[in-house]
């Protein structure tokens, strides 16, 4: 059974910098019958359009793009520095090549239709609103395209609203 508590926004007071950047997330997308996921170190929390919003961005091949244009929600997972080793996994197989969520080992959870991992700490759930390819000419820093898009498979720019956030209690006296 699923343990979480609905927390607001003003609740989660969590370093964006640290939870993304250093730590890692899981992008997951899909619905009961599949779904995959990504391991993401860009992205960030912010407000726009006047919501709580989180943005992603991620490339072309990832196998993951194809479960987020299809479906209108996707979750950010924010897990213990435990599961370090699940998550560099996770962002370096395939789930094209293989079921990689269920090699890893977590335990995939659905809220109103939305997959998160039940072994996080906290699952943003997030509606798209917003989506678009990023665009080389808009890069100001030439440096930038030298050093992340060489082979030119921009990212696609997602901003989500986010609708829940989930506080997973792995112990039901929490």
């Amino acid at each position: 059974m699923n343990h979480y508590k609905i927390i607001t926004a003003e609740q989660f007071r969590k370093n964006a910098f640290e939870l993304i950047g250093k730590d890692w997330m899981l992008i997951t997308a899909g619905n009961e019958e599949k779904a995959n996921t990504m391991t993401a170190s860009w992205g960030g929390l912010g407000v726009m359009y006047g919501k709580n919003v989180a943005f992603v961005v991620i490339r072309p091949q990832r196998y993951t793009k194809e479960f987020i244009d299809r479906e209108s929600t996707f979750s950010l997972c924010f897990f213990d520095k435990d599961y370090r080793k699940t998550l560099n996994y996770l962002g370096t197989v395939s789930g094209r090549t293989e079921n990689k969520i269920e090699k890893s080992g977590l335990t995939l959870a659905y809220y109103n239709g939305t997959p998160y991992f039940d072994e996080a700490n906290y699952a943003l759930i997030c509606k798209k609103l917003f989506k678009q390819p990023l665009n080389l000419e808009g890069l100001l820093d030439e440096r930038l395209v030298k050093t992340w898009y060489p082979n030119g498979d921009i990212h696609t720019l997602y901003i989500a609203e986010i609708t829940e956030i989930l506080r997973i209690r792995h112990n039901p006296v929490l």
